[in-house]
């Protein structure tokens, strides 16, 4: 007869009407009921979802993490560049030739608002003519403010171009004009002559001729000037266009002449957040 040992243990012995060999020992181990153990239930995970985030060290969690603090370090140099600059966004990239050699393609520059960072040559609306300054304060290598502007009605980026002189409503400004920058012999051959309203005449560093005098642009309003360049970081523009679509396998896709002076900038009034510098 089977025998109950120690402990609980109870030990299967010879037995002659048995299947299992006499030899064979099998122990069984006998629980009570009162040793018996419940399955262990997994505790429900009760932090909130920010503290799952903030713990997370692996998986979806961990990448939507890292997403944000990127984001977030990118919002706050963006706040900080438009509580300096007053313009939002407080960058214009270039992707045309009409400033070089000051101002080059692919060149991301940094624009304020005209009054801000304003030197003591310039008018009441913060900027500097080429043609008053030349003794004194320089942009870019050059007399004269670079400002970015737009017109209403046209299609396309705003423009970035330097400031060549300011005129009047109705002046006749056919002899403040270089000879070279103008194609005409009189104020009657010259577009924009006399001037239809006040405003500033404007040029690309690298074109011929004024912007006004070649019909890229009216005489520019103060109030169409969204900013004044104030430096340029040299290739990074190159990026920006590639991020907004404007790159292709062929390189970056060119909207105007390389002469009219378009540039496409990071922001602005421009949807794609670029600016252009057209000319001729």
């Amino acid at each position: 007869m089977p025998t109950a040992g120690a402990g609980g243990v109870e030990l299967a012995g010879s037995d002659p009407g048995s299947e299992v060999s006499s030899a064979v020992r099998v122990k069984k181990v006998v629980m009570s009921d009162g040793d018996r153990q419940p399955a262990a239930e997994s505790e429900p995970d009760r932090r909130s979802w920010f503290q799952r985030l903030r713990g997370a060290d692996d998986g979806p969690l961990l990448f939507l993490r890292e997403l944000l603090f990127s984001l977030s370090i990118v919002a706050a140099i963006g706040l900080v560049l438009f509580a300096a600059t007053g313009v939002w966004p407080p960058m214009v990239a270039v992707e045309s030739n009409s400033m070089d050699p000051n101002i080059n393609k692919y060149d991301l520059v940094v624009v304020s608002e005209p009054g801000r960072f304003a030197p003591g040559e310039a008018n009441d609306q913060g900027v500097v003519m080429a043609e008053t300054s030349e003794a004194g304060y320089e942009s870019f290598n050059e007399p004269g403010s670079v400002i970015v502007y737009d017109y209403p009605g046209r299609v396309g980026s705003p423009i970035i171009h330097r400031v060549r002189f300011q005129v009047e409503a109705g002046e006749n400004w056919y002899h403040r004009a270089s000879p070279d920058a103008i194609d005409a012999e009189s104020c009657a051959d010259l577009t924009n002559c006399p001037a239809p309203h006040a405003g500033y005449i404007t040029k690309g560093d690298n074109n011929r001729r004024y912007d006004q005098a070649n019909g890229v642009a009216p005489v520019v309003k103060s109030d169409w000037i969204n900013g004044v360049a104030r430096f340029r970081i040299p290739y990074l523009g190159r990026l920006r266009l590639a991020l907004l679509g404007t790159a292709h396998s062929g390189g970056l896709s060119e909207t105007a002449s390389t002469d009219s002076g378009i540039v496409t900038s990071s922001g602005m009034t421009s949807s794609n957040g670029m600016v252009r510098s057209v000319g001729a």
